[in-house]
């Protein structure tokens, strides 16, 4: 069955109209798929075309580097495609800067700054110019996300799409989430312990407020009454005072009468 070259239908899944085709095809029909799916815009994993009945057959047949050559997109790098040409297919243009695009994909889930000289290493390439460019395509077309650090020569990468895994790194895969799920409970008791201080440095602030107030308002009540004691010892004392000038006055004007009274009888 021939393929006709072209762009097929988009889907949600781009890698879906590949699989679908790949069940029905043999032989030669199954070289042109699997070059087709490896200049198709958008299509990024290949993990499940590998799968299929008809592309493991080419593994063993004269075809053989077809078979390499798109497990090499699911999994691996340009620089193994530099290295192994011989086993691969002449990749064209396109598929060139597709798998350097997925190699920086794969240097992304190592380091979130790549510096500029190990690009150029692992993407076969000379020209820091060309290598931007690259990057910006990438970029374009939501492969990675970042921006480039040309002051250190560097790629900072904030995001990038998922490659397709080997069974034989599930295990290796499986311990990094135990250990990032680890951390978080690590992070969570901490948090919930610092919770707890802070809820406590609360509720002991809250009480020596509240003993403050007390003792404020009791000092006042002391005060208040004090004050009144004063006032009443005050009055007291003045009404004693005016009392005592009353009984003053009566005597000296009891005296000053009968000292009158004598000088009128002599």
């Amino acid at each position: 069955m021939s393929i006709e070259k072209g762009s097929p239908p988009m889907t949600n899944n781009p890698l879906e109209q590949f699989v679908i085709l790949a069940k029905s095809v043999h032989g030669a029909a199954t070289v042109e798929l699997v070059r087709q799916v490896l200049s198709a815009p958008g299509v990024h994993v290949f993990g499940e075309l590998l799968d299929m009945p008809s592309i493991k057959a080419l593994e063993n047949s004269p075809n053989a580097s077809s078979f390499h050559t798109l497990n090499l997109f699911a999994y691996g790098t340009y620089r193994q495609y530099v290295e192994n040409k011989n086993n691969l297919l002449d990749l064209t243009l396109v598929e060139k800067k597709k798998l350097q695009h997925l190699t920086i994909v794969t240097l992304a889930t190592k380091m979130k700054c790549i510096p500029y000289s190990l690009l150029l290493q692992e993407l076969d390439m000379k020209n820091v110019r060309d290598l931007e460019d690259l990057i910006i395509e990438a970029i374009y077309a939501d492969i990675i996300h970042g921006k480039l650090d040309q002051k250190n020569s560097q790629l900072e990468v904030d995001y990038a799409i998922g490659r397709d895994t080997r069974e034989a790194d599930l295990g290796t895969i499986i311990t990094t989430l135990q250990e990032w799920c680890d951390s978080c409970e690590a992070v969570l008791s901490c948090v919930d312990t610092q919770m707890h201080r802070a809820n406590a440095e609360k509720n002991a602030a809250i009480k020596h407020r509240d003993a403050i107030e007390t003792e404020i308002n009791n000092i006042k009540k002391t005060l208040k009454t004090q004050s009144q004691d004063v006032e009443e010892a005050m009055a007291t004392d003045s009404r004693e005072a005016i009392a005592q000038g009353d009984k003053m006055k009566k005597s000296i004007k009891s005296k000053m009468l009968r000292g009158s009274s004598k000088f009128w009888q002599k």
